[in-house]
């Protein structure tokens, strides 16, 4: 499906990998946008990082209230999972976009080492190698500006 303003097929699901970070955020507004756009639900994913929930990736409850608050603020239909076990958050963004039929993925990503990526891996890539669906993949544009 292209990514355009004029694309002729809206999504009717999208599932967005949400961390409270700024490459985070600049997905979910993304989602967001995209869901309001196509009238589509979004489906929020947050994991904690090989299943420790005091990791910053894993949103705490003030992170989720002030995302659902957000979300009813645009009107979004929306869903938020939030998983506290031992799986990687690739993984779980795939699981989820399989259970929902989702149409569209969209990640966050942010500039790493080609070290760092040695070391951690990248959810990212392996959202965008095995998704069986669009994945829309956004930079956190507060980052550019520095």
């Amino acid at each position: 499906m292209p990514d355009t303003p004029d694309q002729k097929v809206p999504y009717v699901t999208i599932v967005v990998g949400y961390i409270p970070s700024p490459e985070g955020l600049s997905a979910l507004d993304r989602a967001i946008e995209r869901a309001q756009r196509d009238d589509a639900k979004l489906v929020v994913v947050n994991t904690g990082h090989r299943s420790n929930t005091a990791h910053p990736n894993y949103a705490s409850d003030q992170d989720l209230d002030a995302l659902v608050e957000r979300l009813q603020g645009f009107g979004v239909e929306h869903e938020v999972r939030q998983q506290d076990m031992a799986t990687d958050a690739a993984d779980e963004i795939l699981t989820a976009a399989e259970e929902v039929d989702a149409s569209l993925i969209v990640i966050g990503v942010r500039r790493r080492s080609a070290m760092g990526k040695l070391i951690a891996g990248s959810t990212a890539q392996k959202v965008l190698l095995e998704a069986s669906c669009d994945v829309l993949a956004v930079k956190d544009e507060s980052a550019d500006a520095k």
